[in-house]
């Protein structure tokens, strides 16, 4: 293929020697957003199927049938990321595609469509990072409780065995379960992510058993991953929560929001325990009898990494009710999140790169972790085809320049953080936005499933040239 020509800027290129030597620069994906297919390999329905045909769950009324074809597609995608120069990939397994029912019956297709996946990535030079659980539950297990039921965490160890098997001989780097807050908080407390349930009990017990289910992947990939020097943790998102006003009340409000969007994971996974005042807030709304002598000792398992998925702050403030049920904040009816007043997205997210350095520094220094990477970092804008054929996505141009900057920093700072995977590769389906909102580096048209790389992608592959001298 003809190589990519290099992106002119105006944005001054970062000084090469700015991050360590191999330094993981790569892009992310998830199952269900790229796929389709989804009635190849036998693949069972998942939750995301079932809640896109709930009228108005979805802003365009769209679904993942057929998302960006990737399942047919791979091997051509796979050529585009090398001819960008990226590294790394990051990609999820769909667990309906493996487990149509999440248990039993194995699909050898499925498995081997991931298979030939990383056969694919190896010999094109990029590493594959694997992530067993982006949010596609299978729906035969939601039928029996889904993860508000302590056996869908059991089932998970199961599924994470099956896979660690047959793609542990060449891949190394694992993460168990993405952004357990997203899938526990939006899908059982706000309802707005699949499967649209709002129940604040359900979300407490669903946000324990995602943990637990970590644990028991950590076992399973202990025990089947033979590749060289296996790194296996969990991706998380934190925010760090700013308080708006002076008041005793907003304080406590933002302790609230911190300790739901990030303290309940880092003291879990890290120092097997949950914060007493976290468990004193959502003792409000659960009798907290999911937790099981042993759970918490399970979800410690020790990790050789931890990815991080950052996109914003939170700022917040007291005000009575405005977060009352259904909300992501069980045990907080007090709280409302406040725009900062800082430029924004498409999907009107404020853009504060520092806040990234903010997550990462305070993370090394209050808990001590391992390895830290950017397993997510990117932004959804309103892309147009220009005449010229090219997608002049400067807006996402500086996004990323100054996420990149800010890792930078935090290394600057000590941190011990050696990756940066910018989210996402494709532009995909945007969960409850269907869609609408374009978070690609590579512009996909929905009709053709023509593939134009934007002037990020252009950008982001200088930037990868420049740093690794290649």
């Amino acid at each position: 293929m003809t190589p990519i020509p290099p992106r002119d800027t105006d944005i001054a290129p970062i000084a090469a020697g700015s991050f360590p030597e191999g330094f993981l620069w790569g892009a992310a994906t998830s199952s269900y957003q790229i796929e389709g297919g989804v009635h190849l390999d036998g693949r069972g329905p998942s939750i995301w199927d079932t809640f896109c045909r709930v009228p108005g769950a979805i802003v365009d009324g769209s679904d993942g049938s057929v998302a960006v074809s990737h399942r047919s597609r791979m091997p051509h995608d796979v050529a585009l990321m090398a001819r960008l120069g990226i590294g790394a990939y990051r990609f999820s397994i769909a667990w309906p595609r493996v487990q149509p029912l999440g248990s039993g019956q194995v699909s050898a297709s499925g498995l081997d469509f991931y298979s030939q996946l990383v056969d694919q990535l190896l010999t094109a030079g990029i590493v594959p990072v694997a992530t067993l659980y982006h949010w596609d539950l299978p729906q035969a297990l939601e039928d029996r409780g889904g993860w508000p039921a302590r056996d869908t965490a059991k089932r998970f160890g199961d599924y994470a065995e099956i896979v660690g098997s047959v793609l542990g001989d060449r891949v190394a780097r694992w993460s168990t379960v993405n952004e357990p807050w997203c899938s526990a908080m939006l899908g059982y407390g706000s309802g707005v992510h699949a499967p649209g349930r709002t129940e604040p009990a359900a979300a407490v017990a669903a946000a324990h058993h995602l943990l637990l289910a970590h644990g028991f992947g950590v076992d399973a990939l202990r025990a089947t991953v033979s590749a060289p020097e296996p790194e296996i943790g969990i991706t998380l998102n934190p925010y760090p929560v700013v308080p708006v006003g002076d008041e005793e009340a907003d304080h406590d409000a933002a302790r609230r929001v911190d300790g739901i969007a990030n303290r309940i994971w880092y003291d879990s996974v890290l120092r097997g325990s949950y914060p007493d005042d976290v468990l004193d807030d959502i003792g409000a709304v659960s009798d907290l009898d999911h937790i099981h002598d042993g759970d918490l000792a399970q979800i410690a398992r020790p990790i050789d990494m931890m990815g991080l998925n950052y996109y914003r702050r939170h700022h917040v403030r007291h005000l009575p009710g405005a977060s009352a049920s259904p909300s992501p904040w069980p045990g907080s009816p007090d709280v409302e999140v406040v725009d900062p007043g800082r430029p924004v997205t498409d999907l009107l997210w404020a853009i504060e790169p520092d806040g990234l350095v903010d997550a990462v520094v305070a993370l090394h220094r209050d808990y001590d972790p391992p390895p830290l990477y950017v397993h997510e970092n990117g932004a959804a804008f309103a892309d147009v085809v220009a005449p010229d054929g090219r997608v002049h996505d400067a807006d996402r141009v500086e996004f990323l320049d100054g996420h990149v900057r800010a890792c930078a920093e935090a290394i600057a700072a000590g941190v011990d953080l050696r990756g940066y995977f910018a989210w996402s590769f494709l532009d995909n389906f945007e969960w409850a936005e269907g869609y609408r909102k374009r978070f690609g580096i590579v512009h996909v048209d929905y009709e053709t499933q023509e593939r134009t790389p934007k002037d990020s992608a252009l950008w982001y592959s200088e930037l990868i040239r420049r740093q690794t001298g290649g």
